[in-house]
């Protein structure tokens, strides 16, 4: 929760430093390729998944902005095995705080990210196993690097990937330790143009 009230005033405080600087509200959404990376996740393969939300983006200079986001996320993972498949689908509210360099159009963004898990549904040959998230930790702590391009209109179109630094295992659970590992491909639009 400190880590939540934290993320929350740097976001407080940079979004007032740049109110004298232009300041602009979007939509975006995309699609996730998502796995676990860490401790026996090599058979992992890759689920798809769906993104969506709002950013904001305040600019300190032409170069260079601050660029919150808040997004519904499909994080999670599919597997095989003897012939039976599953898969274990995550869903995040994420709050990625990205600074974010501007060169004609072109951009580049990196930051932190916080996760708060609202569901988890694990499928096994089509059959519901499990729908509770007990046991998995209830925020994830991560970062995000990415690249894209941005229209004078205001459309944009990016590509990142969404590493997990926390185990999405509780603390109290024993046992491997995972953490979420996601590619992002999005689209979106910044009303007010460039």
């Amino acid at each position: 929760m400190k880590k939540v009230i934290l993320s929350l005033a740097i976001l407080a405080g940079v979004t007032s430093a740049a109110q004298a600087q232009s300041t602009r509200f979007g939509v975006k959404a995309g699609a996730n390729l998502a796995s676990f990376s860490g401790d026996n996740s090599s058979n992992y393969k890759n689920l798809v998944g769906l993104s969506a939300g709002v950013m904001a983006d305040f600019g300190f200079s032409d170069l260079l902005s601050f660029h919150p986001e808040l997004l519904y996320s499909q994080k999670g993972f599919k597997a095989e095995s003897g012939g039976v498949s599953g898969q274990a689908r995550l869903s995040y509210i994420d709050l990625p705080l990205l600074l974010r360099v501007n060169a004609d159009g072109l951009f580049f963004e990196a930051g932190p990210q916080v996760g708060f898990l609202t569901s988890q549904k694990t499928e096994v040959a089509g059959t519901t196993l499990s729908t509770s998230t007990d046991g998995l930790r209830k925020v994830d702590v991560g970062y995000i690097a990415g690249v894209g391009y941005q229209l004078s209109s205001g459309l944009e179109f990016g590509v990142r990937y969404n590493g997990g630094i926390s185990d999405i295992n509780d603390p109290s659970v024993t046992g491997d330790k995972q953490r979420n590992s996601v590619f992002q491909f999005q689209v979106g639009y910044l009303f007010g143009g460039k």
